[in-house]
């Protein structure tokens, strides 16, 4: 296990953003990981858990604690089961499936971070979403201290949302688990109208595994999604918020003020989310806000490839993306009545 102290962090997130850990250890087995948690626990001392470093937005102060980098190793297969460890990376693991010839995540290709972050957000993309193929997630509960097995049900998976966000400073994932599917080398029925239309299928067609991985693969790097030392577009946390759920009533709000700003014929996106609720687009809210691709002067502006992905062009500070995002959220408010929520973990600052 190694110990530094006074460690930049910046360099461990994708936003390449936030100041340095009073002290950083790298744990790579769940022993060290289960002990640094609990001496932390036990002195009283602020923990922060990075796995990947996708999904967070460091302080410019930094972090005035114990950082702790989850880099255990373990990519386990036994026929369609899966079982990884919390650090490994995981568009990797989703490579590994692919060529094992078993579906189930191939459409979550080219997703930065670990895969211990994955139940915690209930990672989706094109189509999937982890929480229709993980059985069982291993975690150390901070409060029992006990290293405790969550099977799917107990996960309370929704959109982008699980039992261990939902309780952030409680759980912290080990290993996860997930029944995969043996299709004779073909994916997953094919969900979302841009693959399927990419691939010249219609929705619920199956096609080869590799085909279907390396469609995502293209279909993310054209919106910066994959993660490139050259370009800024990628210096982000990919979708920096998530789509709104509306019910029935903010909905038709909602479609009043795009009438009333946008014209009677415009349309916003709009899915069935369950229970009354209907989800849309929020990089089309953003968008018709007027905050177009490549928005920004600064140092920090939109992605010039996607609406959705604020990034860090090379000499940004946190504060320089925070004003960003909160002009965002005001803009989107004030035009549809819709405040945005951030998807990345804040850390030592507010949106």
């Amino acid at each position: 296990m190694q110990e530094l102290h006074d460690a930049p962090l910046a360099p461990l997130t994708t936003f390449r953003l936030g100041g340095p850990a009073r002290r950083l250890i790298t744990a790579t087995t769940d022993d060290e990981v289960v002990a640094a948690v609990r001496e932390a626990d036990d002195t009283g001392t602020p923990l922060l858990l990075i796995g990947g470093g996708s999904n967070l937005v460091i302080g410019d102060q930094g972090f005035a604690g114990t950082a702790l980098v989850l880099a255990t190793k373990g990519f386990a297969l036994d026929g369609t089961r899966l079982e990884l460890a919390a650090g490994e990376v995981w568009t990797d693991a989703v490579a590994r499936t692919v060529e094992a010839g078993l579906a189930g995540i191939e459409c979550l290709a080219g997703i930065p971070g670990s895969a211990g972050a994955t139940p915690i957000q209930n990672v989706g993309a094109y189509g999937q979403e982890v929480a229709s193929t993980i059985t069982e997630v291993v975690a150390y509960d901070r409060r029992t201290r006990e290293t405790v097995t969550v099977p799917n049900t107990e996960c309370a998976f929704s959109y982008r949302h699980s039992r261990f966000k939902d309780e952030p400073e409680r759980y912290v994932v080990l290993r996860v688990r997930f029944e995969l599917e043996d299709a004779g080398g073909l994916s997953g029925p094919i969900k979302y109208a841009e693959t399927a239309r990419t691939l010249g299928v219609e929705p619920g067609d199956r096609v080869p595994l590799a085909d279907a991985r390396e469609t995502v693969l293209k279909l993310r790097a054209g919106k910066g999604m994959v993660l490139d030392p050259e370009d800024h577009d990628t210096w982000s946390a990919g979708s920096f918020f998530t789509n709104p759920i509306l019910t029935a009533e903010q909905f038709a709000a909602f479609h009043a003020r795009v009438r009333e700003r946008l014209g009677d014929d415009v349309t916003p996106p709009a899915y069935a989310a369950g229970d009354g609720h209907t989800k849309t687009s929020a990089a089309w809210l953003i968008d018709k806000a007027g905050f177009t691709k490549g928005y920004g002067t600064g140092p920090a502006r939109i992605s010039t490839k996607h609406t959705l992905a604020l990034t860090n062009r090379g000499a940004a500070t946190t504060e320089d993306l925070l004003a960003l995002a909160r002009e965002v959220v005001t803009g989107v408010r004030d035009a549809f009545g819709i405040t945005l929520v951030n998807e990345p973990v804040t850390v030592g600052v507010r949106l």
